[in-house]
């Protein structure tokens, strides 16, 4: 493990409380609880410290969300239904005020960076996940981007204009692109299964952005079945894309539904890949980003799994060189 690194995890027992109504709904609060106890058993246990979020703030909200949203999401908990629009975005009273949590989340894992000077791992175990929500309206379990919420609050409270996001959840972010493909300054980067087999039906590799921001969205679309071998060849084509894009800060978007035995995509990821996975994020962190990485819990189903394959990320990235 490299010397002196500790792990922080930004998560609080209140996210147990988002209730999406058990019965077949894959996003539950056990998620959480198998992460934490595969980090607990894990050769990093003693170097775990808890840091409690605090809630984003309605300004923070609406630097992506359109505030009809807001109001919208607000009206429906609040009203006793349970759900918004369509029944994956299963909701319960206290769903809004959790999910403004859950984008809290990646807020204070930044306050937490920009104090220590990247020293030490950064990962948001939080949940509602956030990459599939647009500014209007939610998508795939998704209310709040948190990844977004996150990129903005990095360049208006602290000045790092240049952000990218790099997601390796099995499905694409759609939220994500939406929120930033016309800047020139942010950059996102998505692995996830091709979109003509899989949710949502967007990141198509030709989508490289829009108008300022062409050129700053790479696409990395893979088929059913990949794995090792085609994700190992990815990595070079992101750090050249790095390269290009020279950016100061780094969030990742950690979903892990695509191991193999997750039913919620066709890629076969194993979990050692996930070890990779943190050891190549790390060295994009300590090269282009004074090691400013923060790390969000997008999606990952398979109980079984989940666990094991977060933790593998983890130790990817504290291993030593």
């Amino acid at each position: 493990m490299r010397h002196g690194s500790s792990l922080i995890l930004v998560t609080d027992p209140a996210y147990s409380r988002h209730d999406t109504g058990g019965g077949e709904h894959p996003e539950i609060p056990e998620r959480l609880q198998v992460i934490r106890d595969a980090f607990d058993h894990s050769p990093f246990a003693q170097s775990i410290h808890i840091l409690l979020p605090r809630p984003a703030s309605r300004a923070e909200l609406l630097s992506f969300h359109d505030e009809a949203w807001l109001f919208r999401f607000e009206e429906a908990v609040l009203s006793g239904r349970t759900y918004v629009d369509h029944p994956d975005n299963q909701v319960c009273y206290e769903s809004y005020s959790i999910a403004t949590l859950s984008a809290g989340a990646g807020l204070s894992g930044i306050d937490r960076i920009e104090q220590d000077a990247g020293q030490d791992i950064i990962f948001c175990l939080t949940r509602p996940p956030g990459h599939h929500a647009e500014a209007n309206h939610p998508l795939g379990f998704c209310f709040f981007n948190n990844c977004v919420i996150a990129a903005r609050y990095w360049q208006n409270r602290y000045g790092r204009n240049r952000v990218a996001v790099l997601d390796f959840d099995a499905h694409h972010g759609n939220g994500i692109q939406s929120a930033l493909e016309s800047e020139p300054d942010t950059c996102y980067i998505s692995i996830h299964e091709h979109p003509s087999f899989s949710y949502p039906g967007t990141g198509w590799e030709e989508e490289r952005g829009l108008g300022a921001g062409k050129g700053t969205v790479l696409n990395l679309p893979l088929p059913p079945g990949a794995g090792e071998e085609q994700v190992r060849r990815l990595l070079p084509k992101i750090r050249s894309f790095f390269e290009e894009m020279q950016p100061e800060a780094l969030i990742i978007g950690a979903g892990f539904d695509a191991h193999v035995e997750d039913e919620m995509s066709g890629l076969a990821f194993s979990t050692p890949l996930y070890t990779e996975l943190g050891r190549f994020i790390f060295e994009l962190g300590r090269d282009f980003c004074s090691n400013r990485v923060l790390s969000i819990l997008e999606g990952g189903y398979h109980l079984p799994r989940l666990g094991e394959s977060a933790a593998a990320y983890i130790a990817g990235l504290l291993k030593d060189d």
